[in-house]
């Protein structure tokens, strides 16, 4: 009866920490992509502010150039979001 009644313990006790584990990794990895879209957000509006005032200078190929770089490290931003989520859902 004890062996029975300490299975049956550890059996939920497996299956009960296992689906929290699980559940805290997904909330997890949800929170690094919202992370790295946020970051990839500001990076892209910080760019684009630089850019306006390099075409308020009347300077377009600069402000083209500030654009570019802002999607870039947008793009970065996303890539790095992405692993990091891609982790947080494997723990």
């Amino acid at each position: 009866m004890r062996k029975l009644g300490m299975a049956a313990m550890a059996f939920c006790v497996a299956f009960g920490l296992g689906t929290a584990v699980t559940h805290a990794g997904e909330t997890k990895a949800k929170m690094e992509e919202m992370k790295g879209e946020m970051k990839a957000n500001s990076q892209e509006t910080k760019a684009e502010s630089k850019a306006l005032r390099e075409d308020a200078k009347g300077n377009d190929t600069k402000a083209a150039a500030e654009r570019g770089k802002g999607k870039m490290k947008s793009a970065g931003e996303k890539t790095k979001a992405k692993g990091k989520e891609l982790k947080a859902k494997t723990e």
